[in-house]
């Protein structure tokens, strides 16, 4: 990652709260602050900053650079927030939850939540039509080892997938990832995922699963590398750059969470595939983008849990 950010260097930027909250208002609303509930700019400033740092002159309510966001109601300083932005950008593989309430002086629940909160935002990367004219199309299956599943969750074959979960992506020709958790890999689910993310008469390459054999009546040129056969490479084309993807989700899997359910594993896909995506530009640019995209996001602990 180019002009990346030290430690040192993130505390000599942010050496306190007020440089945060600062820094988080400037971002979100430049030099005019705006209502977060009704949208207006008729605010005023309250004294010590009490019972939040502005009110509307219009709704007459109160409100900071948090309402409307992902951020409302945590209670977590700002200072906070922008810390476990940056350990989430520095660490390739991800960071453990266990690790980040360490850092963070919280509990691993509050670290969880945290993480998950800023997560959140990183959803609305994953639009459909980016368009790619060369393409590498790929599925993966996430979960346990079958040594480790107790002996009623084991597939019934050695090369079964049992209770894994599908995961589905594409690589385009710019190295931009776009990856979905699937329910199933039939052929209906992946050349619909195929055409949401791939121009038509785009080259899509894949290797030889069934389930892509369609692709050329759908008007894609279509290039099939059969594995099984010992082929990897068919002139130039190949899907090497997709499998790499798969190769570090699964060492982040594996190596730092250890343990992705089902039920939130379509977010850490996008916090790898958002991390994959940003990987060129620098530290900042990266928590830059991550707040932008914080407004009109809610999640709540509740909401997270029983989702």
């Amino acid at each position: 990652m180019s002009d990346t950010l030290s430690t040192f260097e993130f505390f000599q930027k942010f050496p306190n709260e007020e440089a945060a909250r600062n820094f988080f208002e400037t971002r979100r609303w430049a030099n005019e602050p705006v209502c977060g509930h009704c949208g207006s700019v008729s605010v005023t400033e309250c004294k010590d900053h009490k019972p939040m740092a502005y009110r509307c002159k219009d709704c007459r309510k109160h409100f900071s650079v948090r309402t409307g966001t992902v951020l409302a109601e945590s209670r977590l300083p700002l200072l906070k927030w922008l810390l476990a932005i940056y350990m989430l950008t520095s660490a390739r593989k991800g960071i453990p939850s266990t690790q980040m309430a360490r850092e963070l002086g919280v509990t691993q629940k509050t670290a969880w939540f945290l993480a998950q909160r800023i997560r959140e935002t990183w959803l609305n990367d994953q639009g459909a039509g980016d368009g790619g004219d060369h393409n590498q199309v790929d599925e993966t299956y996430v979960g346990g080892k079958r040594s480790n599943m107790h002996a009623s969750k084991r597939p019934n074959q050695m090369g079964g997938r049992g209770r894994k979960t599908p995961v589905v992506g594409i690589l385009n020709e710019n190295k931009q990832v776009r990856a979905t958790v699937m329910p199933h890999t039939t052929a209906k689910a992946l050349t619909g995922f195929v055409k949401d993310h791939a121009n038509k008469g785009a080259t899509v390459v894949t290797d030889a699963y069934r389930g892509y054999l369609s692709l050329p009546k759908m008007g894609y040129d279509h290039i099939r590398i059969d594995h099984s056969v010992g082929e990897y490479v068919k002139e130039k084309a190949h899907t090497n750059g997709i499998e790499s993807f798969w190769a570090l989700l699964k060492r982040g899997h594996y190596g730092i969470y250890h343990h992705m359910s089902a039920k939130h594993l379509h977010r850490y896909v996008n916090e790898f595939s958002f991390r994959h995506n940003t990987a060129e530009v620098g530290t900042m640019q990266f928590i830059n983008m991550t707040i932008d995209r914080m407004a009109f996001k809610r999640l709540t602990y509740k909401g997270l849990i029983n989702g």
